[in-house]
């Protein structure tokens, strides 16, 4: 589970990367396509930023229990609830600023 935790790790730091430069209003990571009705770029930046955080504290809390050799399903588990999570967010903030999600 080493190699597991070394994965979620590096997978953490690129999406706390990405999230941070978001959150910043460097908006044009996300597709254009996903922004075509959204008005307000900083509060949709910061929104969908905040998103990006959930999934990287996913992966990094997944990370972190997958050390364990014992754990590794729980380690599953929490990447899985995580990322739905983290993605029910990215949808809800999608619905708010874009009035919809594609």
């Amino acid at each position: 589970m080493f190699v597991y935790s070394i994965i979620m790790f590096s997978a953490a730091v690129i999406f706390v990367g990405m999230s941070i430069a978001i959150y910043r209003g460097k908006t044009d990571l996300i597709h254009d396509y996903h922004q075509t009705k959204v008005t307000d770029k900083s509060a949709y930046g910061k929104a969908f930023g905040k998103a990006m955080f959930v999934i990287a504290a996913a992966l990094l809390l997944s990370g972190i229990i997958g050390l364990f050799d014992s754990f590794a399903m729980i380690a599953v588990a929490v990447l899985i609830a995580g990322l739905a999570v983290g993605i029910g967010c990215i949808v809800a903030v999608q619905r708010k600023y874009n009035k919809g999600i594609f």
